[in-house]
């Protein structure tokens, strides 16, 4: 199923960095982004940062690798990754869920 990965990162350096891997190593046809302001809970505090959102486009069947790839490039302790039919990284779901209840 062809669909849309979303993954946040800190600034566009890293952000271009992730694209581009994914790019060049046929994960993703394309890969849009564009400056984001988010305000989430991290290590029961409420933080509000100036963030990168990346729209991914590729297959289903990519996911796990792009996971991979996403992980050993990202800044982040714990990236946002969601593939759109809502399926993502679990390890992410569960935080979500985990500070919205």
């Amino acid at each position: 199923m062809l669909g849309i990965v979303y993954i946040t990162a800190g600034d566009m350096k890293n952000a271009s960095e992730i694209a581009r891997e994914l790019v060049s190593r046929r994960l993703a046809a394309c890969v849009n982004m564009f400056p984001i302001s988010s305000i989430f809970r991290w290590n029961d505090q409420i933080e509000e940062q100036n963030e990168i959102a990346l729209l991914v486009k590729t297959d289903s069947f990519r996911l796990d690798e792009i996971i991979k790839v996403v992980k050993s490039i990202h800044t982040y302790d714990l990236p946002a990754i969601e593939f759109w039919k809502i399926e993502g990284e679990q390890e992410y779901l569960d935080w979500v869920h985990v500070n919205s209840s």
